[in-house]
This record gives structure tokens, C-alpha cells and sequence, in this order.
């Protein structure tokens, strides 16, 4: 079974996080969201998220992916805790998916991992960072290797639903897109 790590960070965008983690249970998938610290955390809008674990409780296990949700001062949360950045690049040398949507893909490029990369953002969240060889894109979602990138809430769906394919393959996608009622593109 796949299992997806997803950090939760006070200040997190809760659409994108609850998104990521529901559709990606759906699938079958492992999702394991760990605070950075004990008890709910309080997302930008107000409502209040239970982590299954503290990062802390599962430091050092191996997962398939991360993704990290964004939404501020969450991502910056997420940017300023080093062992965010430890597992980051832990999975960046065991070639595993990395994953950041809205701001954030900061945290990666903070980590060196957007680098001579295609990546996405929410508009102005990569501005002012020196990010050598960024091709900056507007699509919803861009991936570029092992590093899946998107935009914000509205595209948290879009986003997840290519998560899974990813993971689990095009089927799988599909049998958990159908039943969402998501209008023809």
C-alpha cells in the first residue's frame, strides 16, 4: 500500500489539506498527517484540523510521497521547521515524490528542490526567492520529475487526483473521479 506523508502546520489552507487527505484515502492510500506539534491545528480559516501523529512519531519512517498543503502562515511554518527540510531532502535522495501546492512550493525551493525545475505556485509566492533555473508555469498542476507542484484551493482537486494517478496508476484515478461529479473539462 502506498503511504503519503502530510504535514500540518498551523495557518495551513484547510480546503487543499482536507482535499489532499480525502481524496487520497479514497484511493486506498496511506495518509498519515502529523502536526508539527501536539493537539489540533488551526488552519488559516479558522477550522480545526486533529493530526493523526506529531512529526515527531514518525520521524525516520519511510513513506512514498509527501505533500505538503500551503495556505499562510502555514507554509512558512512548514519552511522554518528543519525537520520538515530533513524529510524533505531525505526523500529527494530516495527519488519519492515531493509534493507542494499554493505557497507551499517556498518550502521546496527553501530546500534547493525547485532548482533547473518547471514548478507552480500561487501567483507571487516564488517572486523574490533565487531559485537558479525555475521555469515558472500557470498551469494547475506541474510535474517535473519526482516533484508535483500546484496553485491553490481551486486547484486542490486536480492536484490530488494527479497524486493518485501517480501513485497508483490512471484506473485508480478514475475510479475515484467518477463518483466526485466533476464536470466535463
Amino acid at each position: 500500500m502506498a503511504s503519503v506523508l502530510v504535514p500540518l502546520a498551523t495557518g495551513c489552507e484547510e480546503l487543499e489539506a482536507v482535499t489532499i487527505i480525502d481524496l487520497l484515502r479514497r484511493a486506498g492510500i496511506e495518509v498519515v498527517t502529523a502536526g508539527l506539534e501536539d493537539g489540533p491545528v488551526r488552519c488559516s480559516r479558522g477550522t480545526r484540523l486533529i493530526p493523526d501523529v506529531t512529526l515527531d512519531e514518525v520521524a525516520g519512517r519511510e513513506f512514498d510521497m509527501i505533500v505538503l498543503p500551503g495556505g499562510q502562515p502555514g507554509a512558512d511554518h512548514l519552511r522554518e521547521d528543519p525537520r520538515i527540510r530533513k524529510v524533505l531532502t531525505g526523500l529527494a535522495e530516495s527519488d519519492s515524490y515531493i509534493a507542494a501546492i499554493c505557497a507551499a512550493p517556498r518550502v521546496l525551493a527553501a530546500a534547493g528542490l525547485l532548482d533547473n525545475r518547471n514548478a507552480t505556485s500561487f501567483p507571487g509566492a516564488l517572486d523574490g526567492l533565487d531559485i537558479r533555473g525555475l521555469v515558472y508555469r500557470d498551469d494547475a498542476v506541474v510535474r517535473d520529475g519526482k516533484i508535483i507542484t500546484s496553485r491553490g484551493p481551486g486547484t486542490a482537486m486536480e492536484f490530488a487526483l494527479t497524486l493518485i494517478e501517480l501513485l497508483l496508476g490512471k484506473a485508480k484515478r478514475d475510479e475515484v473521479e467518477g463518483p466526485l461529479q466533476r464536470p466535463a473539462r
